[in-house]
C-alpha cells in the first residue's frame, strides 16, 4: 500500500473517513502531535508541573550524574505523568506505570527517522507518512522492547490478558500480511490495557482530602496528564482511522469524496469492524477515554454500531445475532450517555442529505455528499424521534440543529434571521414521529417542552429558541387546533384564566392573602402571550379566540400597571393593541364596550381577587377579604370604573391612526342618543297612568349603564384630539348620530344649552367640509348625502328657528355639491375653524349663547346664568367700548377701521363673564403684542389695565392668561410697566380684602419672576427695586406671601451672578433671620432654599461673589441641620452643603488638564 495522502480532518481536528484511506500515512499523521501552542492558558497549564528536583548527596549538595544521551532522550522523552507508579496509586496491585503504556501507544506510532538521523530521533514531521514497512518496524520495536526490556513486563502480561479477552484483535496484531490493521488492533490492545490500568489506579487510590480554601481540589488517581492525554488522542485518532474507517461501505459515516476500495475481502470486514467497533465502545465507559472518543468521533463509532447491529446482513459477515444484539444495546447505551445535542447532530450527518436537484450552470458548488442509504435513513430517523421523545428531548434537539451555525455573537445573530431554518425546525417539532402511537400522547409529551423553550434564559440563544418555539405553536394551533389549544394555549394561559370572574374558586377554603398568581408566574405569562400573540403576528381565529377569554384580566393588569410602577404596563398594552388591530372592527368595538362595562362581553377578573405590588417591579394575584361597608365597596366600584374608563381611553389614543378611536367615539355617541330616547320614553311611560315600573335590579342596570356611557362620551369629549376621525365617512357617522340624538331629544332644560353647543358644532363640521377644509370627491359626497334625511327632519321639528335654517341651508349645499351655498354655511364654517375670533360673524360654537342671525350677523348673546359680579362686569364692559373708542388719535369711527373694531371686540370680549371667551380674549391680545400690532400698542396702558383686573378673576385659566399677557408687555416696556407692578407689589390697593390682597401680590410676583427672565442680563439696571420689593414682601404679615417672596428672591440672586454687589450683605442678613426666627416651617424652608439657588447659580463664581459671607452662609446651613426640627428644611439645608462642598472642591482641586504651549522667544 502506498502512502500518498494525509489523513482528512474537520474543522475541529477530528479524524474524517477518506474515500480512499491510505492507513501508513494515516497512522504516521496521528503519531505527529500538534503544533505547540502558544497562547496564555497554555502556558499556565505547562507551569503547572513542578520540575524534578536533582539527585543530591548525604549533604544535601546535587549528585553527579552521567552525561545524558540527549539524542536518545529526546526520542524516548515523554511528558513525566501525573500519577506515577504503584506507590502514587495509592496501594495498587503491581502493574505497568501510565508512563509505559503511553510511551508504547507512542512507540507504535513513532515516526521513521531521516538521513542523518539515529534511530529514534525523527520527528513528526509535516510531509512524513508512516508506510507499511514503517509500521511494521515499529511493531516489531514494541514487541523487542516488551520482552527484552526492563520494566516492561508487566505491561506484556496485561497485554496478553487483554488480547485474549477479544481474540479478534489477538489475531489482528500477529499478523504481518496488513500492517494497517495490525497496527489498529495493536493501539486498541494498547488503549484497553491503558483503561485497565486507570480503573485500577481509581478503585485502589483513597478518599481524596479536602482542598482548602481557595485552593483547587486535587485530581483523581485515574486522571491523565496534558502530553499523556495527547498522546492519547492520537492514538484514537489512529485507531478510528485504521480500525474503523476503512471498513464502513460508501455512504455510512462517510464524507465527500468518491468511494473507498475496500481494503479487506468481504468475508473478514464485518468480523473487523466488529472487532475494532467493540474495542472502542468498550474504551468509552472509561471517562478519561470517553471523552475524547465521543467528542471526536461519535459519528464514526455510530455509523458502525448501527451498520452492525442494524445494516443488511452482507455488510455483517462473521458477526453472530447475538453479538448484533449487543451491537444495538450498545448503540442505545452510547446515545443515552452523550451530550443530547451532539447526538442529534451526528445522526443527522449520519442521515446524510436529502435527494438534491442538479446545480445551475455557472454556480460553484460544494462536492457531493454521498447519499445514505435507506435503512441507515430509515433509522437515522427512528433514533432522532427517539431523542425528540425523551425528557428534555425537545431543546436537544433545536440545539442539535441550531448550534451548528453559531450559538453566540454574529453566528447566533446570523441564525436567528435565517427563519427558514427555524420554519425547519418547526414542522420537525410539529409532525407526529410514526412510532409515537397517539397524537395526543405526542402533544402531550412534547408541547410542555415546547413552552419551555420560551424562557431560556441565555440571551445569545433565546431568540432563536423563542422564533422556533413560536413557529411551532403557530404551526400545530393551524395542523390541530383542538389538541393545541389543549395543550399549548391553555396551559400557557392558565395564570390568567386561574383568576376569571367565571373561574370555579373554592373561596371558604381561600382565606384573604392567599396568593393565586406569583409574581413570577405571571410576568412569564404575560411575556410568553407577547412572544407567542404579538411577535409571532398570526392572526388566526383560534389565537384571538384564546386571547379574547382572558383579554379582561389583561386590561386590569394594564390598569393597574398604569397606577404603579411596573414593567407589565408596556407588554399588555402592546397585547391589547394587537388584539385591536387584528380582531374584525365589530369585535373590536365589542371588546372596548366591555372593558368600559358597557356589555358582558368580557370575562374580567374575580370579585375576591386582586392584583399586588410585586416585590421586582412586577405582579401578584391575591384573594382579597369581602368589604362588609356597602358604602366603602360602592366606592371601590365607581373607583374601579372610573380607572378603567381612563385607562381606556389611554388606550385609544393609540388607535387613532386605524380609525378604530373615531369609530368608538361614534359608537358611543349612539349610545348616547339611545340613552336619551329610553329618557324620553321613560319621561312619557311616567305620564300615562298606569304605567308598569321596572324591577328594582333592572333600573338600577339601567342606570348605572347610562352614567357609564355618559361618563365614557365625557372623558373621550376632553381627551382624543381633533385627528379621532381618518376620513369622511367617520365625520359622517358623528354628525348623523349627534343629529339623530337632536331629533329624538331636542334641547330642554339645564342642559339645553351643551346640547345647542353640540348641535352647532357638528353641523359647522359639516359646513366647514363643505366650505373647502376638505378635498370633497364624488364618493365622498355620496356618504354626506346619507344626512339629508336628518337634516330635513331638524329643519322642521327642532324649536331653535336659526338651527332650522342651517339644516336646511346644509341640505341644499349637500345635494347641490357644494354648488350653492348661503351665507349661514360660511359663518358656520368659520366658527368651527376659528377664522374669525373678535369680528362680528361670529358662530353660535365660537359665544356660546349666541346664534348667527339670517344675514350673517349675530344676535345677542343670551346667558343661561351669571354671577353676581355680571351687572359690574357689563357696566365695565360698556365703559372699555367708549374708552377704546375715544382713546386713539384717529378719530375715525370704528366701522373705518377693521384692525381698530377687532380691537375693541377684543376688549369687550376680555370682561365676558364666561372663562373661555375670556382667555381666549386675552392670548389673542397677548398675541397681537407679540406681533407688534401698532393698534394694540397704542393702547398698551389700556391693555396694562385689562391684564391686571383680569389677573384677579379666580379662574385659573384666565389669570394665567393674564399673567403671561403683564410679563410679555412688562419685558417689552419695561420702563413704563415696571414700576407700576413694583407698587402694586409693595402695597396692596385700597379696600381690597387681606386674602384678594395676599393672592394678588402673589401673582404679581410670578409676574416680576417672568420679567426678570425674560430680560436676561438687563435686569441688573432693575436690581435695586426689585430686591428691596422682594425683602419687603418676606417681612410680610402672611407666611404665604413670606415664602412667595423669598422664592422670587432666589431666583432673582441666581439671574444676578456677579452683578449681586453690595446687596449681598443685605440678603444674608434677610435669610439668616428669616432660617433662624420664623415660626413658620414653609418660610424657613424657604429661606433655605434661596441659599441653595444662590451656589448652584454662582457655582465657581460663589467663592468670588460671596467672599464675604461665605462663612455665615456655611454656618447658617450648619445650624440648620442641627437644630431645624422640619424635614424639608433639612433636605435644602443638606443640598446647600453638598453645592458648597462642590464648589470648594473645584476650587481647592481644579481638574489637571494636559496642554501644549507654543511659546515664541523673541
Amino acid at each position: 500500500m502506498a502512502a500518498s495522502g494525509r489523513l482528512p480532518r474537520d474543522g475541529g481536528g477530528r479524524c474524517r473517513s477518506a474515500p480512499s484511506p491510505d492507513l501508513p500515512k494515516m497512522a504516521a499523521e496521528s503519531r505527529a502531535p500538534p503544533p505547540r501552542p502558544t497562547s496564555p492558558s497554555w502556558r499556565q497549564r505547562a507551569t503547572l508541573r513542578p520540575f524534578a528536583r536533582p539527585p543530591q548527596n548525604g549533604s544535601g549538595e546535587p549528585r553527579s550524574s552521567p552525561s545524558p544521551d540527549l539524542p536518545k532522550m529526546a526520542a524516548e522523552s515523554l511528558p513525566p505523568p501525573l500519577h506515577g507508579g504503584p506507590k502514587m496509586a495509592g496501594g495498587a496491585e503491581p502493574g505497568p506505570e501510565l508512563e509505559r503504556v503511553v510511551e508504547a501507544l507512542e512507540l507504535l506510532l513513532r515516526q521513521p527517522a531521516g538521513p542523518g538521523e539515529r534511530d529514534g530521533e525523527a520527528g513528526p514531521g509535516p510531509e512524513g507518512a508512516l508506510r507499511p514497512e514503517t509500521l511494521r518496524s515499529n511493531a516489531a520495536a514494541l514487541e523487542g522492547r516488551l520482552r527484552r526490556a526492563p520494566g516492561w513486563a508487566a505491561l506484556r502480561g496485561l497485554r496478553d490478558a487483554v488480547l485474549a479477552r477479544a481474540p479478534a484483535l489477538a489475531a489482528g496484531a500477529a499478523g504481518e500480511a496488513e500492517p494497517g490493521w495490525a497496527a489498529a488492533c495493536g493501539l486498541l490492545a494498547l488503549l484497553l490495557c491503558l483503561k485497565e490500568r486507570l480503573a485500577a489506579l481509581a478503585a485502589a487510590a483513597p478518599a481524596a482530602r479536602r482542598a482548602g480554601p481557595g485552593a483547587a481540589p486535587p485530581p483523581s488517581a485515574d486522571t491523565l496528564s496534558v502530553g499523556q492525554g495527547r498522546a492519547v488522542g492520537r492514538a484514537l485518532r489512529a485507531a478510528v482511522g485504521l480500525g474503523l474507517v476503512p471498513y464502513l461501505p460508501p455512504g455510512v459515516g462517510q464524507r465527500p469524496g468518491p468511494p473507498a476500495p475496500p481494503p479487506a475481502p468481504p468475508a473478514s470486514r464485518g468480523a473487523r469492524l466488529h472487532a475494532a467497533t467493540t474495542a472502542l465502545a468498550e474504551l468509552t465507559e472509561h471517562p478519561a477515554l470517553g471523552g475524547p472518543l465521543l467528542t471526536r468521533h461519535l459519528g464514526l463509532l455510530l455509523a458502525g454500531l448501527c451498520l452492525l447491529g442494524h445494516g443488511p446482513a452482507a455488510h455483517s459477515e462473521g458477526v453472530s445475532e447475538a453479538e448484533r444484539a449487543q451491537c444495538r444495546e450498545a448503540l442505545r447505551h452510547i446515545l443515552d450517555r452523550v451530550y443530547q445535542p451532539l447526538a442529534v447532530q451526528e445522526l443527522l450527518v449520519l442521515q446524510g442529505r436529502p435527494k438534491q436537484s442538479p446545480p445551475s450552470p455557472g454556480e460553484e458548488t460544494k462536492p457531493a455528499l454521498m447519499r445514505a442509504p435507506a435503512w441507515l435513513r430509515r433509522l437515522c430517523g427512528q433514533l432522532l424521534s427517539e431523542r425528540l421523545m425523551r425528557p428534555n428531548g425537545v431543546q436537544a434537539v433545536v440545539r442539535g440543529i441550531m448550534e451548528g451555525t453559531g450559538a453566540g455573537g454574529t453566528g447566533a445573530e446570523a441564525a436567528a434571521v435565517d427563519w427558514r431554518k427555524c420554519d425547519t425546525v418547526a414542522k420537525i417539532l410539529a409532525s407526529c414521529p410514526q412510532q409515537c402511537l397517539s397524537l395526543e400522547d405526542y402533544y402531550r409529551l412534547v408541547c410542555p417542552q415546547i413552552l419551555d423553550l420560551l424562557h431560556i434564559q441565555d440571551k445569545l440563544t433565546a431568540r432563536q429558541f423563542q422564533r422556533v418555539a413560536t413557529t411551532t405553536l403557530l404551526t400545530m394551533a393551524k395542523e390541530h387546533p383542538q389538541l393545541a389549544e389543549k395543550h399549548l394555549l391553555q396551559p400557557m394561559l392558565a395564570p390568567l384564566l386561574r383568576c376569571l370572574e367565571t373561574a370555579e374558586l373554592a373561596v371558604e377554603d381561600l382565606s384573604a392573602g392567599t396568593v393565586l398568581v406569583t409574581e413570577a408566574e405571571l410576568s412569564s405569562c404575560v411575556e410568553d402571550v407577547l412572544k407567542v400573540y404579538v411577535v409571532g403576528n398570526d392572526s388566526s381565529s383560534l389565537l384571538l379566540g384564546s386571547l379574547q377569554s382572558v383579554l379582561g384580566v389583561v386590561f386590569s393588569l394594564y390598569s393597574f400597571a398604569k397606577q404603579n410602577v411596573s414593567y407589565l404596563r408596556s407588554p399588555c398594552q402592546e397585547i391589547l393593541l394587537w388584539f385591536l388591530e387584528k380582531s374584525e372592527r365589530e369585535v373590536s368595538l365589542t371588546i372596548l364596550e366591555g372593558f368600559a362595562g358597557l356589555n358582558s362581553s368580557v370575562r374580567t377578573l374575580h370579585p375576591r381577587c386582586r392584583f399586588c405590588v410585586g416585590s421586582e417591579g412586577g405582579a401578584t394575584i391575591a384573594v382579597e377579604e369581602a368589604i362588609s361597608d356597602e358604602d366603602e365597596a360602592l366606592y371601590q366600584k365607581v373607583s374601579s370604573e372610573q380607572c378603567h374608563v381612563e385607562n381606556l381611553v389611554e388606550l385609544l389614543s393609540h388607535c387613532q391612526k386605524s380609525g378604530l378611536a373615531g369609530d368608538f367615539f361614534i359608537r358611543c355617541l349612539k349610545a348616547l342618543t339611545q340613552v336619551a330616547a329610553e329618557d324620553e320614553a321613560a319621561s312619557n311611560s311616567a305620564a300615562v297612568p298606569g304605567g308598569s315600573l321596572l324591577e328594582p335590579e333592572q333600573y338600577h342596570a339601567e342606570q348605572r349603564r347610562k352614567l357609564l356611557v355618559l361618563q365614557l362620551v365625557a372623558t373621550l369629549c376632553e381627551s382624543v384630539s381633533d385627528t379621532v376621525f381618518t376620513d369622511v365617512a367617520q365625520v359622517e357617522e358623528f354628525v348623523a348620530a349627534t343629529l339623530q340624538r337632536a331629533c329624538v331629544s331636542p334641547a330642554r332644560g339645564p342642559g339645553a344649552a351643551a346640547e345647542v353647543q353640540t348641535l352647532t358644532m357638528a353641523m359647522g363640521l359639516v359646513a366647514a367640509m363643505l366650505g373647502g377644509a376638505v378635498q370633497l370627491q364624488s364618493s365622498d359626497f355620496a356618504v354626506l348625502k346619507r344626512l339629508v334625511p336628518l337634516l330635513e327632519e331638524l329643519s322642521r321639528t327642532y324649536p331653535e328657528p336659526l338651527t332650522q335654517e342651517l339644516a336646511a341651508d346644509l341640505r341644499i349645499a349637500i345635494c347641490t355639491h357644494g354648488a350653492f351655498s348661503p351665507g349661514t354655511v360660511g359663518a358656520a364654517a368659520d366658527g368651527v375653524l376659528g377664522k374669525k375670533l373678535g369680528t362680528g360673524a361670529q358662530s353660535p360654537a365660537s359665544i356660546p349663547g349666541g346664534a348667527p342671525g339670517p344675514r350673517g350677523g349675530r344676535t345677542a348673546p343670551r346667558h343661561g346664568r351669571s354671577s353676581p359680579s355680571a351687572p359690574k362686569e357689563r357696566r365695565e364692559e360698556q365703559s372699555m367700548c367708549h374708552e377704546a373708542g375715544d382713546m386713539g388719535p384717529a378719530p375715525a369711527p370704528c366701522a373705518d377701521s377693521p384692525a381698530l373694531a377687532g380691537l375693541q371686540e377684543l376688549l369687550v370680549s376680555a370682561y365676558d363673564p364666561q372663562p373661555p371667551i375670556r382667555a381666549a380674549a386675552l392670548r389673542r391680545l397677548t398675541s397681537l403684542i407679540t406681533q407688534r400690532d401698532p393698534e394694540a400698542l397704542r393702547l398698551q396702558e389700556k391693555l396694562l389695565q385689562v391684564f391686571l383686573e383680569n389677573m384677579q378673576h379666580e379662574d385659573a385659566f384666565v389669570y394665567l392668561s393674564a399673567i403671561q399677557g403683564i410679563a410679555l408687555l412688562s419685558s417689552e416696556y419695561p420702563e413704563r410697566i415696571l414700576p407700576i407692578l413694583l407698587a402694586r407689589y409693595r402695597g396692596p390697593a385700597q379696600g381690597m380684602e387681606d386674602t384678594t390682597a395676599t393672592i394678588t401680590r402673589m401673582k404679581l410676583g410670578e409676574v416680576l419672576m417672568r420679567v426678570t427672565q425674560a430680560l436676561g442680563d438687563m435686569v441688573f439696571k432693575y436690581r435695586e427695586p426689585l430686591v428691596q420689593a422682594f425683602l419687603r414682601g418676606a417681612r410680610d404679615p402672611d407666611s404665604a406671601l413670606r415664602a412667595s417672596s423669598l422664592s422670587n428672591l432666589g431666583e432673582l440672586c441666581q439671574r444676578l451672578g456677579f452683578q449681586l454687589g453690595s446687596i449681598v450683605q443685605e440678603v444674608t442678613s434677610c435669610l439668616t433671620a428669616i432660617a433662624k426666627t420664623d415660626p413658620k416651617a414653609e418660610v424657613r424652608r424657604a429661606a433655605v432654599h434661596v441659599v441653595v439657588l444662590l451656589l448652584r447659580g454662582l457655582s465657581e463664581k460663589a467663592t468670588e461673589v460671596l467672599q464675604d459671607v461665605l462663612r455665615d452662609l456655611y454656618r447658617l446651613l450648619k445650624h440648620v441641620v442641627v437644630a431645624e426640627p422640619d424635614g424639608a428644611t433639612v433636605l435644602h439645608a443638606q443640598l446647600a452643603l453638598e453645592e458648597l462642598d462642590t464648589v470648594m472642591r473645584r476650587v481647592l482641586f481644579p481638574p489637571q488638564a494636559l496642554e501644549k504651549k507654543i511659546v515664541v522667544l523673541p
